[in-house]
């Protein structure tokens, strides 16, 4: 699993406008004016995995092999200090719509990536807003990888 998350990390850092990636441990979790990350951030987790048997190979460990599929989410999120009201001046409404254009550039990057020798590519499966009410925007997409022979 450090292997794949890691590969996802490394991979995310091709898109130089997040100024923080790292995996989910819960840092914007907490409504702190002080959240330990920079903005716009990116966060990665294993959000679950479902897992069958293949059978036995004695000649790795663990002898008894699995094919694993996992939903890796995504986490976007940035402070937003503008807003996008019709009336707003243009260079207030385009940055406040900047998380748009991350999302779109992370999913150039991860759709179609096989992070790890024994994975599948990534596919997106769902995206969603997560409500909030400290200014921070925050988005989670989540992609599915199947890796064999674990």
């Amino acid at each position: 699993m450090k292997n794949l998350l890691q590969a996802i990390q490394n991979r995310l850092s091709e898109v130089t406008e997040l100024k923080y990636i790292d995996e989910d441990w819960g840092q914007i979790d907490y409504y702190s004016p002080n959240m330990p990350v920079q903005w716009p951030c990116c966060l990665i987790d294993i959000q679950g995995g479902q897992f069958s048997n293949l059978g036995k190979d004695l000649s790795k460990k663990p002898k008894d092999r699995q094919n694993g599929i996992l939903n890796i989410e995504i986490t976007l999120a940035n402070m937003k200090l503008s807003n996008t009201s019709f009336n707003a001046p243009n260079g207030q409404k385009n940055n406040a719509w900047e998380i748009f254009d991350w999302v779109e550039k992370v999913h150039q990057k991860l759709h179609g990536y096989a992070p790890v020798e024994n994975a599948t590519k990534m596919l997106r499966t769902s995206f969603g807003r997560m409500q909030r009410d400290d200014g921070v925007q925050e988005y989670k997409v989540v992609y599915t990888v199947e890796l064999h022979n674990v």
